[in-house]
């Protein structure tokens, strides 16, 4: 068992955007020209497949062209002195290849596919039809080893986010929660600051204002990248 305290990261979309990435809500409301029902709901996949499977493979080639960024190497670099859990909405593996080495992800994983008829209740959401593609490509009409169409691992509108008793578990046992690059606006990752210890300081970087009253909270308001830099001079003297 690690003695070292336990340091929890809840990072957005505010910390991928620096590397190029669109934030997936812009202020029009869309992501990347396409209304978020179409390519990010459950309905949009059974309206339209073909037209997801295109999105995400879009996002996957873009992804093949970013970098992780100084924030990112920044969260990783707490790992030197620190036990770190990393819980993201991103579903990017920028954290990952930044060094980070235990990523919560709960709105599911880009590089990763699956059989659209697994990873649900009847299967209690085992991954063990989950394979990594990297950032190839899938069509309709790739299938599964199971015959079924494989779809984008990942946790879409009107679908069950199973890994967040996993996150909260971790938030309530931090000692520390970081708050990076969201605006704590999608449920249920909005709430999971609630579940910090009532003596667990809470610091969030974000460039706007922040919505939420917590006696428990600092806001460091700059973008994730400079952010990270004050958040790290702030460690050094608790």
């Amino acid at each position: 068992m690690s003695s070292r305290k336990k340091l929890v990261v809840l990072t957005g979309a505010g910390v991928s955007a620096e590397s190029g990435i669109s934030t997936f809500r812009d202020s029009n409301g869309l992501w990347e020209n396409h209304k978020v029902e179409e390519v990010a709901a459950i309905e949009g996949w059974y309206a339209d497949p073909a037209l997801v499977l295109r999105f995400y493979n879009e996002r996957r080639a873009q992804l093949a062209q970013v970098r992780p960024n100084a924030a990112h190497v920044a969260i990783a670099s707490l790992e030197k002195d620190w036990d770190v859990t990393v819980v993201t909405q991103n579903v990017d593996n920028l954290h990952e290849r930044a060094g980070s080495t235990r990523v919560v992800h709960l709105h599911g994983e880009l590089t990763k596919v699956r059989p659209e008829n697994c990873y649900n209740d009847m299967d209690g959401f085992s991954e063990e039809t989950v394979f990594d593609i990297g950032f190839d490509s899938i069509e309709l009409g790739d299938k599964a080893p199971n015959g079924a169409q494989l779809r984008p691992h990942i946790v879409w509108f009107g679908e069950a986010v199973p890994k967040i008793n996993q996150a909260i578990d971790a938030v309530e046992g931090a000692d520390i929660l970081l708050i990076v690059g969201t605006s704590l606006q999608v449920y249920p990752a909005a709430g999971l600051y609630r579940f910090a210890k009532s003596d667990t300081p809470i610091y969030i970087i974000d460039p706007k204002d922040v919505a939420i009253q917590d006696s428990r909270l600092t806001h460091i308001k700059d973008v994730a990248t400079s952010g990270m830099e004050t958040f790290l001079s702030v460690l050094k003297v608790l």
